[in-house]
């Protein structure tokens, strides 16, 4: 009888190094995809540019007595900005349809780390790529009458790195639910594209129709847009009443919502989304 030599194996314990090495290791994924599909890269630069100068431009003229003097592209770039990283982080969550699919989802939750860490990686990676896919269009500022102030440009970043986040949970809640691939895109875009139109992106909030305020105040995305917009009008040298009119603000009746606090609901929106779908996947896979 010959003697076997059984390999040791050793299985690290749980911390919390050991989850956030997990979470890092699956926001490298990410932007290893991203670095590789040189066309979900154009695709995402091309649609924004074509909200912002041909939708803007076309528009401009028609819209040019309600804006106060204001160019309609000026107004529209903030709500590009946030459309820019919308799509981009609702496909970035959606795509772990794709992970299903092939067989890397199952990889990755049988490994000895939990299903929290390897999401709130995935949503690490999809709002840092959308982040990043923004900086085209923000590097745009100047042709819009939007000045290039430094310290604007890093709160917007920062803005629109929390509104990916939430997209990004928002895309993988809806992929727990769904099982193949051609479900995923026809979904996204039943659930994005009213989220986006409800928001205030392309239009003002105010003197909305009622049953229109109602919507857009009960959309996540509508605190999301409006501190970017806020933190762009503040540097734009415009007329009050013009201000009032494409910036007003959200209102809780007679109660104006701060940027901080809209901010935070935006943060919660997150936090309670990624929960839900940890929960999910725990429940399905």
């Amino acid at each position: 009888m010959t003697d076997t030599t059984i390999a040791a194996v050793r299985v690290s314990k749980p911390s919390l190094l050991h989850e956030m090495r997990a979470a890092l290791v699956v926001w490298e994924r990410e932007m290893i995809r991203f670095s590789r599909d040189r066309t979900r890269v154009i695709a995402g630069m091309v649609q924004p540019l074509l909200f912002l100068f041909v939708l803007g431009g076309g528009l401009g003229s028609l819209v040019a007595k309600s804006t106060g003097g204001v160019d309609f592209r000026t107004f529209l770039f903030p709500g590009v900005l946030s459309m820019s990283v919308l799509f981009t982080a609702a496909f970035s969550g959606i795509s772990m349809v794709w992970d299903r699919e092939f067989g890397f989802l199952r990889e990755m939750l049988v490994a000895p780390v939990s299903t929290t860490s390897i999401l709130i990686g995935k949503c690490l990676g999809g709002a840092t790529v959308a982040t990043i896919q923004s900086i085209v269009v923000l590097i745009l500022a100047g042709l819009v009458g939007v000045p290039y102030d430094p310290l604007m440009m890093l709160e917007v970043l920062l803005l629109l790195f929390l509104m990916s986040f939430m997209i990004t949970a928002l895309g993988l809640l809806l992929s727990s639910r769904v099982k193949q691939v051609q479900a995923a895109m026809p979904l996204v875009q039943l659930i994005i594209t009213p989220l986006m139109f409800l928001s205030g992106a392309l239009f003002p909030l105010s003197n909305l129709p009622p049953w229109l305020t109602v919507v857009t105040h009960i959309n996540p995305m509508t605190y999301a847009v409006e501190p970017v917009r806020h933190v762009i009008f503040e540097r734009l040298d415009i007329a009050p009443a013009a201000r009032a009119l494409l910036d007003p603000g959200i209102s809780w009746g007679s109660f104006v919502v701060p940027v901080p606090l809209q901010v935070l609901l935006v943060i919660i929106a997150s936090g309670l989304l990624l929960t839900v779908a940890v929960r999910m996947f725990s429940r399905t896979e």
